[in-house]
């Protein structure tokens, strides 16, 4: 929009120079080549006079304008007697007297112009004017010409050169040129200036709504600008207090409801175990064992929402914390339970002077148990894990997971991250579908992101990327 704004204000003005400036350029050029042709025309007239004289000291005369107009002046004078043939003394006879203007004014007494262009002028400009006796030359400037031709004694001509005009032209045309592109230079800078002046309670507008996008709550906007976009900017703060003050209710109902439902199932767990373990039944020791499974995975739901809910509040802020570090201490706890299937971790990656990253209290071993949980869910037996810490850049560390299952399709990776939504494992177990959406929520609230792409070999690989602390000293890991 800003761009807009200074195209249109900047073709405004080039509109505004080009219906002043052109125009003026263009008549102060018809007016120098008016005045040039009547100032030569004017020069070519006295000098038929003197010539028409007849006398001596005329001749004379004209001989010595003749050699002063081609010194002071770019241009030159040219005589041919009534003929067309014949020179006239003290003049040389020109070297074309046969030209057709000479013959036009011997023949009718026309002064004849030529600029040698349609396009303003050529290199010269040619003017010819007829000699007449002395009787009658002034009735040449009173009256036109005679239609006799014996009044007519010869032809003088001024050949003018226009490189002094073209100049002067340049200087006239440039001028304006230059003065245009800075009168626009100034336009579009003035332009700039306006316009984000303008559109600033536009942008404030569009920060808050892109902040109000990516989870921001609090975003508001500040109430400046035009009288239109101050109420659309209290409009917008109002939603979004409103929208605000209903998304905490909710997770506070969210986070209240998940605790409170931890005991009575924990309680309900612990009475089918006692069950089990009293009935001899197949059957019902069966539909107790089920029933078991659906408790369990009822806690893991409530455990998540739990986690979701706190993640979404964001109670905490990043820490300083050794990836490396903690990394091996989750694998430790994993190892176990992949043993008991014939997986293995293995962990691969940089070792020393890894930078520490940025992340919440407790924030990464939920998203490292959730990945790991789920590797572990798909990954055959005798499969393996393999986990990889790197640095991905001067503020950046990268953690990747990579397994050996049956991987996710483009359509399956793009909604792998949705709330409640399950994959297919190979154990039999049923997830509570809220693993990846806990990732990608502590993640993203650490300042970092999730991917998921294809494993090389085959099976599914997470890739986390991690602030670094800038500022914190470096790990140095063992």
């Amino acid at each position: 929009m800003i761009r807009r704004l200074i195209v249109s204000y900047v073709l405004l003005v080039a509109v505004a120079l080009a219906a002043f400036t052109v125009p003026v350029a263009f008549t102060l050029t018809a007016q120098l080549r008016g005045d040039t042709e009547e100032s030569v025309r004017r020069e070519a007239t006295t000098m038929a006079l003197l010539l028409g004289d007849g006398d001596e000291p005329a001749r004379q005369a004209l001989a010595r304008m003749a050699g002063a107009y081609a010194d002071e002046t770019p241009g030159t004078v040219e005589v041919v007697a009534a003929d067309g043939r014949s020179a006239m003394p003290p003049l040389p006879l020109p070297a074309h007297p046969d030209d057709p203007a000479f013959g036009a004014t011997l023949a009718h007494g026309r002064t004849t112009v030529d600029w040698g262009s349609r396009l303003v002028w050529g290199p010269e400009l040619v003017v010819t004017v007829p000699v007449y006796a002395r009787r009658e030359a002034a009735e040449t400037v009173a009256a036109p010409a005679p239609a006799t031709a014996d009044r007519i004694v010869g032809a003088v001509r001024v050949r003018y050169e226009t490189a002094d005009l073209s100049d002067r032209l340049w200087r006239i045309w440039g001028f304006r040129a230059i003065l245009a592109i800075g009168v626009l230079a100034v336009a579009a800078g003035l332009g700039a200036i306006v316009a984000r002046l303008l559109t600033r309670p536009l942008r404030q507008l569009n920060d808050m709504a892109s902040r109000f996008g990516d989870g921001d709550l609090t975003a508001r906007s500040p109430v400046t600008g035009p009288q239109e976009t101050q109420t659309l900017a209290r409009t917008l703060n109002q939603g979004a207090e409103r929208l605000d003050t209903l998304v905490a209710s909710q997770r506070i109902f969210v986070a209240d409801a998940s605790h409170q439902l931890r005991t009575p199932l924990t309680a309900l767990r612990l009475s089918l175990d006692n069950i089990a373990d009293g009935v001899d039944d197949g059957f019902v020791r069966e539909d107790v064992d089920q029933a078991t499974a659906e408790v369990v995975r009822m806690s893991r739901l409530v455990s998540g929402l739990l986690v979701l809910a706190r993640a979404e509040a964001k109670v905490s802020a990043p820490e300083p914390l050794a990836l490396r570090e903690l990394v091996e201490e989750r694998l430790k706890v994993w190892r176990p339970a992949a043993d008991e299937r014939g997986v293995t971790i293995l962990l691969t990656g940089e070792a020393d002077d890894l930078p520490p990253v940025l992340a919440g209290p407790g924030n990464l071993d939920q998203v490292l148990d959730n990945v790991l949980s789920n590797a572990l869910e798909v990954s055959p037996d005798g499969g393996t894990i393999t986990v990889r810490v790197e640095t991905g850049g001067p503020e950046e560390a990268v953690l990747e997971v990579l397994d050996e299952g049956p991987g996710m399709s483009a359509a399956e990776q793009a909604r792998a991250f949705d709330r409640f939504w399950r994959g297919q494992g190979l154990t039999g177990r049923s997830g509570s579908g809220l693993g990846l959406a806990i990732v990608k929520q502590l993640v993203t609230d650490d300042g970092g992101g999730v991917a998921l792409r294809d494993a090389p070999g085959g099976g599914l690989c997470v890739r986390i990327r991690l602030r670094t602390a800038a500022d914190a000293p470096r790990w140095i890991t063992p």
